[in-house]
């Protein structure tokens, strides 16, 4: 009901007003971080599920359909819930988005404790129900090679992953449905021919989480620096090829439409 004297309609219409406002209030920070838990537990759900499916099931996943599980999962993702939290999934590219000055800096250790939580909870729920080590969906150097050659091949494979979100989140390139199938493209691309070393994890958070469950960290260094690398090596990439961020393309895909904070308002 309204105030008194107030038309009916008026009265829903500022109902709906508040609502909205509240929606969009910064302390609504927690719609975001569920959206980052949600979709890393879905992210993590189908990296590290392959390996684990590939154990209990001999011979049913190969590796060319494991490693393009991920990218159709994360091109779903960006499409489901991108306008919520930007869709990061990925520690290495929240940090990258602030680099850039399109992510504030104080919601970095947010995002990625969610993301860490959701890659836990997807490899607890993988091992409850496949009853298979998690360390098989993890990822670890190969043992013909090094663990410099794989922090090397982590190094390259996000620099293209993170120069792909960045320039498909920036105004002078095509954003949402093609920034979609750009991203997962490259993450399945990556994988087909990168993961033989490495695993292409490019994700500090997948692999924390099988880790974790499995109670492995033998190599674990390599996917969080190797990540990490990457994407500074991109942020300075994507300087020279563009100048810097913070225009409103690039803050609306790194944030979401949720209370979107835009450095510099004039840039597009």
């Amino acid at each position: 009901m309204g105030a008194p004297g107030q038309h009916p309609h008026q009265g829903y219409e500022q109902s709906l007003v508040e609502t909205f406002a509240n929606f969009t209030d910064p302390k609504q920070e927690w719609r975001r971080l569920f959206s980052e838990l949600m979709g890393t537990f879905f992210l993590v759900l189908v990296a590290a599920g392959g390996g684990m499916m590939g154990k209990a099931f001999p011979n049913t996943v190969s590796r060319s359909a494991a490693v393009v599980a991920p990218g159709l999962m994360v091109m779903a993702i960006i499409l489901f819930m991108g306008k919520v939290s930007g869709a990061h999934l990925n520690p290495a590219v929240s940090v990258a988005f602030s680099l850039r000055g399109d992510f504030p800096w104080r919601r970095v250790p947010g995002y990625i404790v969610a993301q860490l939580i959701g890659a836990t909870l997807a490899a607890l729920f993988l091992h409850a129900v496949i009853n298979v080590p998690a360390t098989y969906g993890s990822n670890y150097p190969a043992a013909s090679h090094s663990a410099g050659s794989a922090f090397l091949m982590e190094g390259v494979l996000t620099l293209g992953l993170v120069s792909v979100i960045l320039g498909t989140a920036s105004g002078a390139q095509s954003i949402g449905v093609f920034g979609a199938i750009g991203v997962g493209a490259y993450i399945a691309l990556a994988g087909l021919w990168g993961s033989p070393i490495s695993g292409a994890s490019m994700n500090p958070a997948r692999t924390f989480g099988p880790d974790l469950v499995g109670a492995d960290f033998t190599g674990y260094w390599v996917y969080v620096a190797g990540p990490l690398a990457g994407s500074v090596l991109a942020v300075g990439a994507a300087w020279v090829l563009r100048g810097p961020g913070g225009g409103r393309a690039g803050s609306k895909a790194a944030q979401g439409d949720l209370f979107t904070e835009i450095e510099h308002p004039d840039k597009a």
